[in-house]
């Protein structure tokens, strides 16, 4: 098993200030930013099938010289067709944040991992839509999880693969820059105070090594997969480095190569804008403006939780909710909106939510 995938999630504390939208989406000025709601330091099937059947010499018929008789061997039924680009269903995984055991019961439930949690899909194609670490009990644990998946789905003839989140920015900031002061916009600010502030876990700074923070740098932010644009962000702000998939990536991969703590710094507060499709108005309009840029018929994104998204728990800046959050938000599944236009599949693991894995295409 991947390293830290035995150790159970740490306790949630779950208050009303987890379930206030951070000050910055309503562009409330602030030396730090927070990325999303503050929850403490601890905190979208393809089977196996036997080998065909080989008779053996009793099964067969015996004919014996001169006999004319005409014996009919049946035949197997024929296999179904493979897609015609040889690759089986698509999966996408919403944010994660350290918590591996959730991921791998979640992986487990859609048959995309075995009991021992090896690749058991086959062809299949999975997505992580970014947000591997901070504020649950095992990111690096989480990254070596899915780096794994990714040599195992590979040697099987599917794949794995992963977006860049707005975390492993932050993480990435936090390792090369430490307290660095940075031009925020609003003052000064560092990546280390804005890493702490948003769930970082000193256990995965400490076990954090050169092969994580390559893995990291080297992450697609968008990309296209069966009409389907996958991002990380529920953003526009994807437009301003680049107007096609292949501009975007790269321009993202150069940022982080030149390592400027500003251009840094400006790359992951961008990829911290969310809400941009939820307006029942405005939000469609944004999404069709992605996809006429980058192509697909639907925006598939994480980052923003659910619970927000319906304005279920705290959803005006600085206001106290009223709810109860001792029972948590209640997730069923991923979140169809902008006139079908956008699938949420942040599913709050981190206020006590739910780990979302969902097959793409979605019935709707």
């Amino acid at each position: 098993m991947t390293q830290g995938a035995g150790q159970g999630p740490a306790a949630r504390t779950e208050t009303l200030r987890d379930f206030r939208v951070p000050a910055y989406v309503h562009d409330v000025p602030a030396n730090v930013v927070p990325t999303e709601p503050e929850s403490g330091p601890a905190p979208d099937d393809a089977e196996a099938f036997p080998d065909g059947y080989t008779p053996t010499a009793r099964d067969l018929p015996v004919i014996n010289r001169g006999d004319t008789v005409q014996v009919e061997i049946p035949q197997p039924a024929p296999a179904p067709a493979p897609p015609a680009d040889g690759h089986g269903p698509l999966y996408v995984v919403g944010d994660v944040h350290g918590y591996i055991d959730e991921l791998v019961a979640a992986l487990q439930e859609k048959g995309l991992l075995d009991a021992e949690g090896n690749w058991a899909a086959g062809n299949a194609r999975l997505w992580f839509l970014g947000d591997f670490t901070d504020r649950g009990p095992d990111g690096i644990g989480v990254i070596d999880l899915v780096m794994r998946l990714s040599a195992e789905a590979a040697a099987a003839g599917g794949y794995c693969k992963a977006l860049m989140g707005n975390h492993e920015l932050l993480l990435l900031g936090a390792k090369r820059f430490g307290d660095t002061p940075v031009n925020s916009g609003a003052g000064t600010a560092t990546f280390q105070a804005a890493w702490l502030l948003n769930g970082g876990q000193k256990s995965d700074m400490d076990r954090l090594q050169d092969v994580h923070l390559q893995w990291m740098s080297r992450l697609d932010a968008i990309e296209l997969e069966d009409d389907h644009l996958l991002m990380h962000s529920d953003t526009t702000a994807y437009l301003d480095y680049g107007d096609s998939i292949e501009a975007v990536n790269d321009t993202v991969r150069e940022t982080l190569t030149r390592n400027d703590a500003d251009e840094c710094w400006d790359l992951f507060r961008k990829f911290t804008k969310r809400f941009a499709f939820r307006d029942e108005e405005s939000g469609p309009g944004a999404v069709q403006e992605l996809l006429g840029a980058y192509g697909g018929s639907r925006v598939v994104h994480g980052h923003s939780p659910i619970p927000y998204l319906l304005g279920e728990v705290g959803a005006e800046a600085g206001a106290d909710s009223t709810d109860s959050a001792d029972s948590g938000p209640v997730v069923e599944g991923p979140h169809v909106y902008a006139g079908g236009l956008a699938i949420a599949m942040d599913g709050g693991v981190t206020m006590a939510g739910k780990l979302l894995v969902q097959q793409l295409p979605m019935d709707i």
